[in-house]
């Protein structure tokens, strides 16, 4: 096969990209994988708009069925976002044998499994590493580089934009909402920046991991999610005092069959390699049984990061048309899926709490805690800013998430208790 077919959806940040690498870099491609690849159509909703990149002018449609059923095209680009009219028009091009690249976390956390059934059935690829970090290729590590291990634990920060308000909020003692509209000046937060600092969207990426990783069949509702919006300025004094990071941490990690996974605001040890992972850069630090630990870093999004890890997807899935071996990639789950009880999540956890300045107050804190059998690492005492009232910030050793459960809960009917402030998991010590 001396020439691939493309049609290309969306021709956004990352669509143009795509678009770049394959121009600039037509020899090398070629010269790697063996055929030439031609975009044959573009699919935008504008065709009048002004582009920044060179095109052909009859590359341009509004129309998807002039991808999706144009018997010439070979391989789908799917760059242009969204969920359910974009696994429809997927689902008609896995139908009419083609195969697809796509850099949709959304899209494949929601309809991936689905997706990929239907691709087996019709032998066609999906491939989408661009979909997790960007240009970090941490999918086809997990599916290449460590398949001969097994995974226990995948930490990692794998959203841009909360790493990047969490690092001016520590660096430059910003307020949360003063770094957000910073963020969206640069573009690196969208106007309605939810689903990114609810945690949104690093959870359907640790979907898409731990299916990786652990072979099961794991579901977004799987996933325990909390975003950043409640860490306050004062959170964030008191982890570094501490000698702590704050980092919003996506962790799926396996024990004995049963998964846990959550994206929540964590503290780290300041010497821990995630806590020195900065702006809108991500980083992914996977546990395998034999290899140990490896850490893989690099920007998390943009055109020529994202777009680089698409068309090394392009370049695999012509690779697999030349060789015949096209309809592999989806492996039926290895392991029916269990989850972990709340009895059974073990970890530290950093507690801020605001209680009466007064005699007898620590006796009762302490004896709710002693119930519980919880044991503390570190505890500080300072007055508040209001009077006769103290703050205290405690770190625990480790304990199941029950008994922290149990802890806040009884805590809240002591009258020596004003707020319970904030809670955040601990990690990265063991």
């Amino acid at each position: 096969m001396d020439q691939v077919n493309v049609g290309l959806c969306g021709l956004g940040t990352v669509g143009t990209g795509v678009v770049k690498l394959l121009q600039s870099h037509a020899d090398e491609i070629k010269y790697k994988i063996g055929s030439e690849i031609r975009i044959k159509k573009i699919l935008v909703h504008d065709i009048e708009k002004k582009r920044d990149v060179v095109i052909e002018s009859d590359w341009l449609t509004n129309k998807p069925e002039d991808l999706v059923n144009n018997p010439d095209i070979d391989i789908i680009i799917e760059v242009m976002g969204g969920i359910e009219d974009t696994n429809l028009l997927l689902e008609q091009a896995i139908r009419n044998k083609k195969h697809i690249v796509t850099a949709n976390k959304d899209l494949m956390a929601v309809y991936g499994q689905k997706l990929l059934r239907l691709a087996k059935e019709n032998k066609c690829d999906i491939l989408y590493d661009a979909s997790v970090a960007g240009g970090i290729p941490i999918i086809r590590s997990l599916t290449e580089g460590l398949a001969s291990d097994k995974i226990q634990k995948i930490m990692g920060i794998v959203n841009g934009t909360t790493n990047y308000i969490l690092t001016k909020m520590t660096d430059h003692k910003l307020a949360y909402e003063t770094v957000l509209k910073e963020a969206q000046a640069l573009g690196f937060a969208e106007s309605d920046p939810t689903s990114d600092v609810d945690g949104l969207d690093a959870a359907r990426k640790m979907t898409l991991l731990a299916n990786l990783a652990f072979k099961m069949e794991i579901g977004l509702d799987d996933v325990e999610v909390t975003g950043i919006r409640t860490i306050s300025q004062e959170d964030i004094t008191f982890a570094t005092s501490l000698g702590y990071t704050i980092k919003l941490i996506g962790i799926a990690a396996i024990y004995e069959g049963k998964v846990e996974i959550s994206v929540e605001p964590t503290l780290l040890p300041n010497d821990h390699p995630l806590a020195q992972v900065k702006n809108e850069y991500n980083a992914v630090y996977v546990y395998g049984e034999a290899v140990g630990e490896t850490m893989f870093y690099g920007p998390g999004a943009g055109s020529m990061p994202t777009a680089t890890a698409v068309v090394s997807d392009l370049m695999d899935v012509v690779k697999n048309i030349r060789l015949g071996i096209t309809g592999n990639e989806y492996i039926i789950p290895q392991y029916e899926k269990q989850l972990k009880e709340n009895n059974e999540k073990y970890m530290q956890y950093f507690i801020r709490m605001e209680v009466d300045d007064q005699a007898g107050t620590f006796q009762k804190i302490t004896n709710i805690f002693t119930d519980e059998k919880v044991s503390f690492q570190k505890i500080l005492q300072l007055p508040s800013n209001t009077e006769k009232l103290a703050e205290i910030v405690m770190i625990t050793h480790k304990i199941s998430k029950q008994q922290l459960i149990n802890s806040r809960e009884n805590l809240k009917g002591l009258d020596v208790v004003n707020e319970i402030i904030s809670c955040y998991r601990v990690d990265g010590e063991d």
